[in-house]
């Protein structure tokens, strides 16, 4: 069976990092890390997620702000609360939680983020450092980041000559992963729903990242054996035999079956999920520290 990479326990690794660098910030005498999250709307499954942003901020010495407004908050005063915590030096990172409204353009809204304080890593100049390989001064999404965190855990930091197969080819997490792995020397192939032949493809891979969005769509003949497999997909589907109503969570990679081949493999949940969040804190403290004037950490 392959090694469960265990994202809740390198997630709190970072965490505690982001603490003890926090507290190093503050005996430099310089401003502590301010986290600004803004929500717009009631949708349920944000709140929680915001929820959990704002607490993990807290806990780890942030000065963090929450702005929580109605859905029919107009694109204009939106722009203008962007605006304001853009010059507000107090704040490092500014978070605005998706989805928006209908009657906001969320691209408008993100490319009016400063890119300095773009800790989700969605503005254009962030994108555009990635994609050259400027990962000194971009911030990368932070889904891809803690993927790769994962991915060294198992593999080391060296990759070079490895075969990455990433399928999915978002923005959010596609296209960022296979730039990450390119700067890693990796030899990279993005596949998507149009590609020929994917399971012969995904076979090739030592590191196979699944990012689609469909439920267990990778199956275990798709897996090398001895791959590094990462499955960023969560998707809810029916669980009757837990009773009437019920159902469960699962990833992109049919787990059971991957598990028997692959080398190591991350669960779902468990695994990139509690990344994400940790990668959003690391973000914010290496935009405190690049205001400072000081070196951004690595983590």
């Amino acid at each position: 069976m392959a090694e469960v990479i265990d994202g809740k326990s390198v997630a709190e690794d970072v965490v505690s990092k982001v603490k003890a660098l926090t507290a190093e910030l503050s005996a430099k005498g310089a401003t502590k890390p301010g986290l600004a999250v803004v929500i717009v709307g009631e949708d349920p499954a944000s709140q929680v997620y915001v929820a959990s942003k704002s607490r993990t901020a807290k806990e780890c010495g942030f000065h963090s702000l929450q702005h929580t407004l109605p859905a029919d908050t107009s694109e204009e005063q939106l722009l203008q609360i962007i605006g304001d915590l853009n010059v507000d030096k107090s704040i490092h990172g500014i978070l605005v939680q998706l989805p928006l409204p209908g009657h906001i353009d969320a691209g408008k809204v993100i490319q009016t983020i400063a890119p300095e304080k773009d800790v989700d890593g969605f503005h254009f100049i962030n994108v555009g450092k990635l994609g050259t390989g400027e990962l000194e001064t971009a911030f990368v999404p932070c889904t891809p980041a803690g993927s790769m965190l994962l991915i060294e855990r198992v593999r080391g930091k060296d990759l070079s000559g490895l075969n990455a197969v990433v399928v999915g080819r978002s923005n959010i997490v596609g296209k960022p992963m296979a730039n990450l792995l390119l700067a890693a020397n990796c030899t990279v192939t993005i596949a998507h729903s149009r590609t020929r032949d994917l399971p012969a493809l995904a076979r090739t891979a030592d590191i196979l990242v699944a990012a689609v969005g469909r439920p267990e769509m990778v199956k275990g003949d798709w897996v090398k054996p001895g791959a590094t497999v990462i499955d960023v997909g969560i998707n809810r589907i029916p669980a009757p035999e837990k009773g009437e109503g019920k159902s469960r969570l699962v990833g992109d990679v049919a787990y059971a079956e991957a598990a028997k081949v692959a080398g190591a493999i991350t669960p779902v949940p468990g695994g990139v999920g509690p990344m994400t969040i940790a990668m959003l804190m690391a973000n914010t403290v290496a935009s405190a520290y690049l205001a400072a004037g000081l070196k951004r950490p690595s983590f």
